[in-house]
């Protein structure tokens, strides 16, 4: 079979941009697709007006309420070479939000166009499979027939994208099954439309089949339950490797694992906070309530008892914030609040921090876990979507565990999974050999890439692609 050929389209790519875990799993995955030798077109929002280096410009033909539209491809930096889309009301500032922090009022007509040209660039370059990640792409197949082979990636399905029914009435293709109770829900057509159905985590493709976690969408996704999969994740292996970080006071290893406590120095220097001989928890984290950071603020209290300090990075909801910088004022010898996401900082933290916590109500993949423990710092996390996946117990399999899993996402469980952690650290050779058995880990992009390349293949195999058909618009 020839080299496949995907059209990728995303609303985030890092390193250009990146608001959250889509932009960072879209980047690393297009990465590790290119590396296996895909040819992946990666298509996303010309946001800021790039510049590009060896630009070509297509016109695209799109509906009157989405152009005029172009695309423009071309190498930018160090994402590589992407194709930006040109197209009624994208180019912003940020790609979702407004200085003030709420929702630009027209973002549904937004990523419509964007879908729209996504749309028109699989009728213009007629690849093998097309490839959408999450409802800003969602309405593509509304506006593509016939479509070539389809894989939808559900990165995290509480947004949906959920506007009036007239965008539905404005799909020249299955506009009824955008409707969803009265409105147009981009993600639930997508579900419904999609040939195969990705969730970034085994454990999330199970969760999101349940009315605790299915938001709304439960029913439909039993009804496509044979078309959903859930593939992992994985994390940048070269961006974090601590045997090569620039950032970190000193390299080290699984081998070799000394480095780390001369960077715990740094980080308590760093911190100004003398080495009292105590474990060191970090939470690099959206202040959010998804985050269950009102969880870990709420076990503060029991910090001086468990002798554990926290290092809490982050910025978001303004109530959260401001109960950490409380906590930070009220007990700076425990607890250290900073405000905003700083990505060499970030990096310090994990190498230097003991622990990690992760007391998250829901968590369809997780990154920082992965980051975490490849950095030799001990995951305290819920037993929920791909945490459940990445984190094995120490305490309930000796010869495996690689964390501590939480029996429950509430203060108890954190305070008891903290508690047994502490206790886990205190003794220096069960401390190495759980940290060893993380940083030995492939957290790599590279087994999720190939389980891509194998369902592309599988559709490219059983449709033939765009090219056999022809186009109708």
């Amino acid at each position: 079979m020839s080299e496949l050929r995907v059209l990728f389209a995303t609303a985030e790519l890092r390193p250009a941009v990146g608001v959250g875990g889509l932009g960072e799993a879209a980047g690393g995955l297009v990465r590790a697709l290119r590396s296996l030798g895909v040819d992946v077109e990666a298509v996303l929002p010309d946001y800021l007006g790039w510049e590009l280096e060896d630009e070509r410009v297509d016109e695209l033909d799109v509906p009157a309420w989405a152009g005029p539209a172009r695309a423009r491809t071309g190498v930018l930096g160090d994402t590589g070479r992407v194709t930006l889309v040109e197209a009624a009301g994208l180019a912003r500032p940020h790609p979702y939000l407004q200085p003030d922090g709420s929702g630009w009022p027209d973002n549904d007509h937004r990523f419509a166009s964007f879908s729209a040209a996504v749309a028109a660039l699989a009728r213009l370059r007629r690849p093998d499979v097309v490839h959408l990640n999450d409802w800003h792409t969602a309405l593509t197949l509304g506006l593509l027939h016939p479509a070539p082979p389809t894989v939808l990636t559900i990165h995290t399905l509480g947004y949906q994208g959920v506007t009036g029914p007239e965008w539905a009435a404005r799909l020249p293709h299955h506009g009824e099954r955008y409707l969803w109770h009265g409105a147009t829900n981009p993600l639930a057509g997508a579900i419904a439309l999609a040939d195969r159905i990705v969730s970034v985590s085994p454990t999330y493709a199970r969760e999101i089949l349940t009315p605790e976690h299915g938001m709304g969408l439960h029913d439909l996704l039993r009804t496509r339950a044979d078309a959903l999969e859930g593939i992992r994740n994985g994390i940048d292996a070269e961006a974090w490797n601590p045997g090569t970080d620039s950032n970190l006071a000193s390299a080290f290893d699984a081998s070799d694992p000394d480095g780390k406590v001369r960077c715990r120095a740094a980080l308590l220097r760093e911190l100004a906070w003398p080495d009292t001989g105590d474990p060191v928890a970090c939470m690099v984290t959206r202040l959010v309530d998804q985050k269950g950071v009102d969880v870990a603020l709420g076990a503060v209290p029991y910090l001086e008892h468990l002798r554990c300090r926290l290092v809490v990075l982050g910025s978001g909801d303004a109530w959260l914030a401001d109960w950490a910088r409380a906590a930070s004022a009220e007990r700076p010898d425990w607890v250290r609040f900073i405000d905003g996401y700083d990505a060499t900082l970030a990096h310090r933290l994990f190498a230097g921090s003991d622990l990690l916590l992760m007391p998250s109500r829901f968590e369809p993949c997780g990154l920082a876990q992965m980051q975490a423990m490849a950095y030799g710092t001990l995951p305290v996390v819920s037993d929920v979507g791909g945490l459940h996946d990445t984190v094995v117990d120490a305490d309930d399999d000796r010869d495996n565990g690689t964390g501590f899993v939480t029996r429950t996402t509430d203060l108890a469980g954190l305070v008891d999974g903290l508690h047994r952690a502490v206790r886990a650290w205190r003794h220096p050779a069960r401390r190495r050999a759980i940290m060893r058995r993380g940083m030995s880990i492939d957290w790599s992009w590279t087994t999720p890439a190939e389980r891509h390349v194998a369902i592309y293949t599988e559709l490219a195999r059983r449709d033939g692609g765009l090219a056999k058909n022809s186009a109708e618009y």
